[in-house]
């Protein structure tokens, strides 16, 4: 597992394994950088689908950014629903995934991310992950939110749920983004239930 230092950019490795030791020398012999996910790159499945590899071994642990909470205050065309978004409340937290992946990478998470289109932008925060501080953390946030939320689909809904279970988030964590995730949903189809009724 890799682990970096507050204020460190260098990467130690602390393993058995003559595999695992060789993927934490290349690590260390190229530019690394920290990044919090909290939505579908959560699944290191799904990200590997966007970056062309394998990314499991990039996970440092699950993380927690204190002062935001979340929210679907985006539609993406190419997933055809709501997205996740992170908003500033000092009263909320949200739970995720700190990655240290390596720079050589950094345009393609862009890319999925829609920075080039002003889909999201970068934000740098501060990451609390194995009872360390993590400072100037990578992550992204929506450039133009929308007014109130938009429902996910069933994929971003799996995606998302089954990147927070398979990477240890808290269980009450969990639930609350099923909960939430699945209150959107059934808003959804009760406001097109309405509009079909009108319509008749």
């Amino acid at each position: 597992m890799s682990k970096q230092g507050r204020n460190s950019h260098h990467t130690w490795v602390h393993s058995s394994s003559a595999a695992n030791i060789g993927v934490g020398i290349q690590q260390q012999q190229e530019p690394m950088f920290l990044y919090f996910a909290y939505g579908s790159c959560m699944c290191p499945v799904d990200l590997k689908r966007s970056l062309g590899e394998n990314t499991h071994s990039y996970v440092i642990g699950p993380a927690i950014l204190k002062g935001y909470r979340l929210g679907f205050y985006r539609y993406s065309a190419f997933r055809k629903c709501g997205v996740l978004d992170v908003i500033e409340d000092p009263a909320s937290s949200v739970h995720g995934v700190l990655y240290q992946l390596p720079w050589r990478i950094s345009d393609r998470l862009d890319e999925r991310e829609e920075v080039p289109r002003r889909g999201y932008r970068h934000e740098f925060v501060d990451i609390h992950c194995q009872k360390q501080l993590y400072k100037s953390v990578r992550t992204y946030v929506v450039v133009d939110k929308l007014a109130k939320e938009h429902a996910p689909n069933d994929w971003y809904f799996n995606v998302v749920l089954r990147g927070a279970v398979t990477c240890g988030l808290p269980e009450e964590y969990c639930w609350n983004l099923f909960n939430h995730m699945y209150r959107l949903q059934q808003q959804h189809k009760s406001g097109v239930i309405k509009v079909n009724n009108e319509q008749i």
